[in-house]
């Protein structure tokens, strides 16, 4: 909201030499944040001048040029009075317009101002002649856009002498303050409630410009004006209030006054013409938008209603707009003229043709114009207002407001007789507010005098409970037992529709008396707590995958139905998903089913801003639906109540499993080309390695055979288990889906269930110890089948070692000459250690001879000569 200080001063005290940052930090200690200052961009010596004279000149381009000559004030006393004594400035300016006449009063910039742009004027040669200055149009002095020629003051009604300062005349001294208001103050959106604040703020003397007598503001009675809505949408009334006054012999030709023009323009709203302008200044200066329609224009009176599905309205924008039936209308025996609390109708809308006026001002449903302006797509400055909340005690007194500048800037007459009305009723419903509970609730030790001295600043009737009154039956929420002590009846004023319970009260208590009243205090935490194991465990996962190299780079869960069953089960078919109601991207409108695709849209976007060479991991909840089973139909229970444990059951259970993955995406180089050494790619051993370094910071052992899944290459995908129990995936991703996500070259991933990982792994032994006793290492070489999968062979050694064999690796698989067609000889590194005593080359030898044995039973392995 822009704030010109001109305007906040007719409704509240501003010193004197009040500053922008002073206003800025009144309005920030009540809750608001500060924007920027804005301010016309022009200084210097800008003043009233009158043409004496001009001649015109056609150029060669053909164009046609006046030298005009300028009287621009009196001359400085220390300069020398010529032979005719006359003691004036007169200047010699070229002009391009035609549009003013000898004798007109025009403003001039002088040599050392600056207009906006910067542009800075100074005196230059052209067109044969030394232009000393330059006449300025509205455009150039930033009073708008339209630029129809030199900028007269006579049509403004402006006849100041020549040499007057014109940029106060103009009110082009005046500054603005830009402060953003929350969605819950719309009454913020207006001078009256910015002057409020600032009163609220400050202590200075506020006052109301919608203070009128009710008789003052009775539109009169003759004009029909009617509200259709006995099919509300939602059981929300679109109109509760509706009031039409007439204003007659209006002249939409008069000018805008200027300080009206410069209000406007600080406010960021264009000037339109009188008539228009008249009812923008009354909206930002109430709040309450209000619309003017050409009253010989409409047929009959005017109705309310939802619009029939399907329905057309060209709006004032010039476009036609198809209506749904859940849009409010303002009709006339014609149709619709207008979306209401949106935007008006082009069929009567004030023209340079208008001479009689109907002033229309409303209440409209908050939540039909929002619908309205969103479905449409068409929000304006009216619906801003209108769908947070306008005072509804406004409409009467804005629709009179704009028909006395009617009257007294347009030349109007009003019309006391004929207008119309429809009444509402204004309900503001009592909140209870017990004693005590906003200290507690705050933590600040307010009296209660501070209490309620605060409720009655925002506008609030507050009111003493007695304990006999507050134990009366009157009451059903809250319980007697809650104000046993005391406390107070709260009405909140109109124009504060968020303050709905005792807890907003009890906000507003806090920012009349300043947020740095409230302490800064952290809990204790109870000894003996902290991180559970799993989080604990996640966060080793984590960090050993930093500090192997790898860049955490969280992504979106949102992912499209191909791509979640694509990388979301091994087959790659369709499996059951959650459907958002209203996702942000349409084509992305399911929760993830696996971390993979998040990761190759990260990858996408690095490798597209020329960062090739990528190891990325992410650790994320995913959602895996059962087939068949329907989420989300547990009742959710009301604000604060705490649940019960069966509560907290029914909502666990209305959710979908929520495992925590982790995944690693690996592309592009491992090492770069340096002297003496070759660049190098990362391969499968890269994405295997990652495996292991998340297996040794879980803490469980993993093995890995070969399968396979649609998005990997068949070759090259491993199936990761612990304990005999599938944990996740490794392998290259297949070249044409690398290619679908826009990736060059190889990409290898990595996916595993980190919490199934965690859970098998268990408790740490925390009494596990080192050895200090040498190991015993030997190797093995046995052949067995093509077929035979490495890590089976592996497990079968592992097993039958038996406890003395530490380590188990696989360093060898040769198949070739010497060996049978169809085999293939494994070699594996083995590592023995005793914790008690040195192990002797018999002992690691017998353990190694048993795990060929075990291995010789399962797959008719043999050592190989």
């Amino acid at each position: 909201m822009r704030v010109p200080l001109s305007w906040l001063r007719e409704y509240v005290e501003l010193p004197e030499d009040v500053t922008t940052d002073d206003v800025f930090a009144a309005l920030v200690s009540v809750g608001f944040e500060e924007e920027e200052a804005i301010g016309f961009e022009l200084s210097g010596p800008v003043v009233v001048g009158q043409v004496l004279s001009f001649v015109p000149e056609p150029q060669s381009n053909g164009k046609t040029i006046r030298w005009c000559q300028v009287d621009v004030g009196p001359l400085p006393a220390a300069e020398p009075v010529e032979a005719s004594g006359t003691a004036r400035d007169i200047r010699g300016i070229v002009c391009g317009a035609s549009n003013f006449f000898e004798g007109d009063k025009v403003v001039v910039s002088l040599p050392g101002a600056v207009l906006p742009g910067p542009f800075p004027i100074s005196a230059r040669k052209t067109y044969g002649h030394v232009s000393d200055g330059m006449i300025a149009s509205a455009r150039e002095l930033g009073l708008g856009e339209e630029h129809d020629g030199i900028l007269r003051l006579s049509e403004l009604g402006l006849d100041p002498e020549p040499g007057t300062d014109a940029i106060a005349l103009l009110g082009l001294d005046d500054v603005a303050v830009d402060v953003n208001v929350t969605p819950d103050r719309g009454y913020a959106l207006s001078i009256r409630g910015i002057a409020r604040e600032y009163a609220h703020a400050t202590g200075a003397a506020f006052r109301d410009p919608a203070e009128r007598e009710w008789d003052d503001v009775q539109p009169g009675i003759g004009f029909p004006v009617a509200v259709d809505d006995s099919a509300p949408i939602r059981g929300r009334v679109g109109a509760s209030e509706f009031v039409a006054r007439v204003v007659r012999g209006v002249d939409p030709s008069r000018p805008t006054p200027p300080w009206m023009v410069a209000r406007l323009t600080l406010a960021g709203v264009r000037s339109l013409g009188i008539l228009i302008d008249i009812t923008n200044y009354v909206m930002l200066e109430l709040g309450n938008p209000v619309h003017g329609y050409d009253l010989d224009l409409l047929q009959g009176g005017i109705t309310v209603r939802r619009a029939d599905e399907g329905e057309k309205l060209t709006t004032l924008d010039g476009k036609e707009r198809t209506l749904s039936a859940e849009d409010l209308l303002i009709t006339d025996d014609s149709g619709p003229i207008g979306l209401a609390g949106v935007m008006g109708g082009g069929t009567t809308e004030m023209t340079e043709a208008t001479r009689n006026v109907l002033v229309e001002a409303a209440t409209f449903d908050p939540v039909t114009i929002a619908r309205s302006a969103r479905r449409h797509k068409l929000p304006s400055e009216a619906s801003r207002r209108f769908e947070r909340g306008v005072d509804p005690l406004l409409p009467f007194v804005a629709a009179r407001r704009v028909a006395d500048l009617m009257v007294s800037l347009a030349g109007g007459a009003l019309d006391t007789e004929l207008g119309g009305a429809l009444y509402g009723e204004v309900f503001l419903p009592e909140i209870v507010l017990p004693r005590g509970f906003v200290p507690a609730l705050i933590g600040v030790d307010y009296t209660d005098a501070e209490i309620t001295g605060a409720l009655e600043t925002i506008g609030c009737e507050v009111t003493d409970v007695d304990q006999a009154f507050a134990e009366a039956a009157v009451f059903d929420e809250p319980e007697p037992a809650d104000i046993a002590g005391g406390g107070w009846l709260v009405i909140p004023p109109s124009w504060r529709p968020d303050l709905t319970d005792r807890w907003t009260l009890a906000e507003e208590v806090a920012r009349i008396h300043g947020l740095d009243r409230i302490p800064s205090i952290l809990p204790t935490p109870p000894s003996g707590r902290g991180l559970t194991p799993l989080q604990r465990g996640r966060r080793r996962v984590a960090n050993a995958l930093a500090a192997a190299g790898y860049i955490e780079t969280p992504s979106f869960p949102f992912v499209a139905a191909q791509a979640n069953d694509l990388h979301g089960s091994a087959s790659g078919e369709a499996g059951p998903g959650i459907r958002l109601a209203n996702p942000i991207d349409a084509q992305s409108p399911f929760l993830r089913r696996s971390l993979v695709p998040g990761l190759l849209q990260v990858a996408h976007r690095n490798i597209s801003r020329g960062f090739t060479d990528l190891a990325l991991f992410e650790t994320g909840v995913v959602f895996t639906p059962e087939p068949g089973a329907v989420y989300g139909t547990a009742t959710v229970p009301p604000l604060g109540v705490r649940p019960d444990d069966e509560t907290l059951a029914a909502l666990d259970a209305a959710l979908p499993p929520q495992p925590r993955h982790v995944a690693v995406v690996l592309t592009g180089g491992r090492d770069a080309k340096q002297p003496g050494r070759a660049a190098a790619a990362v391969d499968l051993s890269d994405a295997l390695s990652a495996v292991q370094v998340i297996a040794a910071a879980a803490g469980i052992r993993v093995d890995i055979a070969q399968g396979q899944r649609a998005a990997l290459h068949p070759g090259r995908t491993g199936i990761v288990s612990t304990g005999g129990v599938e944990i996740g995936y490794v392998g290259e991703v297949l070249p044409a889906v690398s290619a679908a996500a826009d990736l060059p070259g190889r990409v290898y991933v990595v996916e595993l269930d980190l919490d199934e990982a965690l859970r098998l792994a268990g408790t740490p032994d925390v009494e596990a110890s080192l050895s200090s006793y040498p190991a015993a290492t030997q190797d093995v070489s046995l052949v067995v089948g093509a077929d035979v999968v490495a890590g089976d062979v592996a497990r079968a050694l592992r097993d039958g070692a038996g406890e003395l064999l530490e380590s188990l690796r696989l360093v060898d698989d040769y198949r070739g000459e010497g060996l049978v067609p169809g085999t293939k000889s494994l070699t594996f590194a083995l590592r023995f250690r005793a914790p008690d005593r040195t192990l002797t080359a018999a002992e690691a030898t017998d353990a190694k001879l048993a795990g060929v044995g075990v291995a010789a039973q399962r797959y008719a392995a043999t050592i190989r000569e």
